[in-house]
This record gives structure tokens, sequence and C-alpha cells, in this order.
């Protein structure tokens, strides 16, 4: 991982200002944008670090953090926050705690900042190195409870849709796709078909993850090729087992 931050906040001013100097000082390609849907979407995809410098309104701006907690998972960010402690607590609540690698309360020491984003950084570096999974499923608690299973072993990407998986893989290798069954818009079988269909793509594994293993569900994508079906309802012990063995086997 390398160490490019963006600090987001709801303009300049004097204490964003002394953060992206000091982060220079760190060694830290740092770039400022506005905390608005807009300007976070024009982030460059290879800025896997963010602060998020908050303020009254910021806080309060339940948009713009459901949106910035679907950016986090989709693009495996790395968010920070900086403020007051009733600010932090206020925003953590909308974006939940896992959405949030650490926090710090004002006033700031760009030190301790640039010391907690160097931990991210060394953990990135290690993370590379493993086999990279990404899970699909439009349920935040399942990709969740997916990615905190998996994260031990494997590098772990979420998206929590069709669309999202289908951009993400357009700019992204990974070694085994988690793709589950039954989802709205675009259903899971639809998916794999079109991840089957692109020359970039065509060959990644894919397993299913669905609630049901009827005959049917099997036959409408056998001739797609899943590598197999994992089961919601498989124990913990299950999943990691047959995810194992299927790297061990390539």
């Amino acid at each position: 991982m390398e160490k490019k931050v963006v600090v987001a906040a709801s303009g300049g001013g004097f204490m964003v200002n002394a953060i992206l100097n000091g982060l220079k000082g760190e060694g830290y390609e740092s770039i400022l944008t506005e905390a608005k849907i807009n300007k976070i979407t024009q982030i460059p995809s290879d800025y896997k670090l963010a602060v998020l410098y908050l303020d009254s309104d910021i806080a309060k701006a339940t948009d713009l953090l459901v949106f910035l907690r679907d950016h986090i998972i989709e693009k495996e960010v790395k968010l920070f926050l900086v403020g007051s402690q009733e600010e932090i607590d206020e925003t953590v609540k909308v974006l939940g705690s896992e959405c949030v690698t650490d926090v710090l309360v004002r006033p700031l020491n760009v030190k301790d900042l640039a010391a907690k984003l160097d931990k991210a950084v060394e953990k990135g570096l290690i993370s590379e190195a493993k086999k990279k999974i990404l899970i699909v499923d439009d349920d935040p608690t399942m990709l969740r409870m997916i990615k905190s299973l998996l994260s031990e072993k494997y590098h772990v990407f979420m998206a929590n849709s069709g669309m999202n998986a289908i951009t993400f893989l357009a700019t992204n290798d990974v070694d085994l796709i988690l793709l589950d069954y039954e989802m709205p818009v675009i259903s899971g079988a639809k998916v794999l078909e079109m991840i089957r269909s692109e020359v970039k793509t065509e060959h990644i594994p894919v397993m299913f993850l669905t609630a049901k293993n009827d005959k049917e569900s099997v036959m409408n994508v056998i001739a797609l090729k899943p590598e197999k079906y994992l089961l919601k309802t498989m124990a913990p012990g299950e999943w990691i087992k047959n995810i194992d063995e299927f790297f061990e086997s390539h």
C-alpha cells in the first residue's frame, strides 16, 4: 500500500492545511477534497487511506455518511475520523464501527495521525501478498460477517451489488469471487454471465453464496462453470475449509 492519503473536509482552514502539510512532512502524498458525494466519487482509486475531518454539518449529513459507508466497503478504503468526541460518536452511528479504522479526538497531533496511517500501510503491504477474494452480496451484515471470517488469511474486497462488482473487476484483479445467488436488480446468475463474457474476467473462479441448493438453481448456471455452492447456513469452519481447500488444489 502506497503512502497516499485523501483528506475530506468541509473546506480548507488552518487545521486542515496543517494536516496536509504535516502529512507531507511524514512522507505522505496527500490531497484535499470537499466532503460531498460528487467530490468523493472523483477520488483516484489508488488512494486507499482517507481522513475525514469532521464538523457538526458532516456529522449530521446522513446521506453523505451512508454513501461514504458504501464507498468504503466497495473500494476497501481505510478511514480515519478526526473530530470532537461528540462528532465522532454521531458519525460512527451511521457509518458503523466496522467501517472506521481509527479515530483521533481534537486537538490533533499530526504525528499521531501519521503513526496510525503508517500502521495501516504496513498491514496493507502484508495483505497484498495474500490471495485476493471479492465478496458480492447485497446484505451488508453478510458482507461484514464473511469479511471478518476470511480477513486473517485472505485479502478481502466487498461489493454490495452486481454492478459494483463488475465495476470493481474492470480495474482490479482477484483470485476468487464469492457471489450471492439471489440479489435484486441483477441476479448472481446474470453477474456470472457478465463475468464470463469479458476476456479480463472470464477465467476468475466463482463460488456461489446461496440459501438454497435445489437442483433447478444448480442447473440454471451449470454451463457458466461455478466452482461450487457455499450455503449461507454453513458453520464458519466449513466456509474456511472449503476456500482453503480450493486454493490448495489450485
